[in-house]
């Protein structure tokens, strides 16, 4: 064995995360969980099979025929991988077809298409925020507008979750004579609550600052697929619209939307999208085939609704709390972070697979079960949820 001088770097790893081997050894550890089928609406492991409540296949659209024979013949055509950049030789026809229906479809002059949801807000907070400039984030946002913010060379300010005033207080600090970009989630991925975008707007063009939307759990969803800002009606008032395809649109990958002048800047500013790989010919075609069956099947939008209505209003007569929730996303608010552990435990173990989500990625003290569901549930495997829960609940003494 090398004798090493000074600190080593992995000194770290040896005693990180102990409590996550003893959970793994008690059988109780909740991540990573190794899926050998996977149908959209049940999934199976070590052959015990799940109704499947905690994706975000919101729209049923990842065993869709449609979707996976473009994704099929899209590999035929193009090959598995385009091997290099946007930026030199990774760019196809098809990536372009995707960016010009996107930004028809959100209502915007151009888009750009990114290899994953990250990096869209990484390139784009981090190409436009510079040294003098400032970012403003709602304080529950989703970290990969956090990491963009660190990347950025400007200073990071945040607000209080959803409150308009805060907003202003916080704008109202800062310079004049500086940039200000604010950052929030359309539809939040904890809580399934909505940003109050029709008070935002006002207060971001009072003070000065350009308004960026995070659409990922909206766009397919809100306003027959459209997203936060359409929902509410003021799409002209947001500057930036951004959304990943993995989620609605049953692929990977992201995009950008905007006035084309800042979308090309962000082309050759955003070194995220500079120097990295293209998003591969398959993953481009699911996305535009289900964005296609989006335009073209707005019920499916509904249909989403619909079923997160019935398990949302089924939990809270049973007692459960599911905070501010009004979208597909419907929290079972806990609290203590092992009677989160064990009540998931207790669902995976009856048939129902949902996402135990502890601090940091919630407040301290609001540990929560993150269901979510697809409009690809039938009322047989919804009821079989609520009926679970019921059972769980009172079993754990939650209700």
């Amino acid at each position: 064995m090398v004798e090493r001088q000074g600190k080593d770097i992995f000194a770290k790893c040896a005693g990180a995360f102990v409590e996550a081997r003893q959970a793994m050894a008690q059988g109780y550890y909740p991540y990573f969980l190794p899926l050998s089928e996977n149908d959209g609406t049940e999934v199976e492991y070590h052959g015990h099979r799940l109704i499947m409540a905690g994706s975000n296949n919101y729209l049923g659209l990842t065993t869709d025929p449609r979707v996976k024979e473009a994704s099929l013949e899209a590999t035929r055509r193009f090959g598995t991988s385009c091997t290099g950049s946007r930026f030199l030789n990774g760019s196809l026809d098809m990536h372009e077809q995707l960016e010009r229906e996107l930004a028809e479809f959100v209502g915007k002059e151009a888009a750009l298409v990114f290899s994953t949801g990250f990096q869209v807000n990484l390139g784009t907070i981090s190409a436009l925020v510079g040294r003098d400039d400032y970012v403003v984030v709602d304080r529950d946002d989703h970290a990969s507008i956090v990491d963009g913010c660190r990347l950025a060379l400007g200073e990071m300010k945040r607000f209080k979750h959803n409150d308009p005033r805060d907003l202003a207080r916080v704008l109202a600090s800062l310079p004049a004579d500086r940039g200000k970009l604010v950052v929030v989630d359309g539809v939040f991925s904890m809580g399934g609550d909505i940003a109050p975008l029709p008070e935002y707007v006002p207060v971001c063009q009072r003070y000065g600052a350009r308004l960026m939307v995070d659409d990922a759990h909206s766009i397919g969803i809100l306003a027959d697929g459209r997203g936060t800002a359409a929902h509410f009606g003021v799409t002209q008032g947001v500057d930036l619209i951004m959304c990943t395809f993995s989620k609605a649109f049953a692929s990977l990958g992201g995009f950008i939307a905007g006035d084309e002048e800042v979308i090309f800047y962000i082309k050759h500013a955003a070194r995220p999208f500079i120097f990295s790989a293209s998003m591969p010919p398959s993953n481009t075609a699911a996305a535009l085939a289900a964005l296609r069956i989006i335009r073209e099947e707005p019920e499916r939008c509904h249909h989403v609704i619909q079923n997160a209505t019935r398990v949302r209003q089924g939990l809270a007569s049973l007692g459960f709390n599911t905070g501010q929730s009004q979208t597909p996303i419907v929290p079972v608010i806990i609290g203590d972070d092992m009677k989160t552990i064990h009540t998931w435990k207790a669902m995976f173990d009856a048939g129902v697979f949902v996402n135990p989500v502890l601090p940091p990625a919630v407040p301290p003290n609001l540990s929560l079960l993150r269901t979510s569901y697809m409009a690809t549930h039938n009322n047989d495997q919804l009821d079989r949820v609520i009926e679970t829960f019921a059972h769980v609940g009172k079993e754990m003494g939650l209700i």
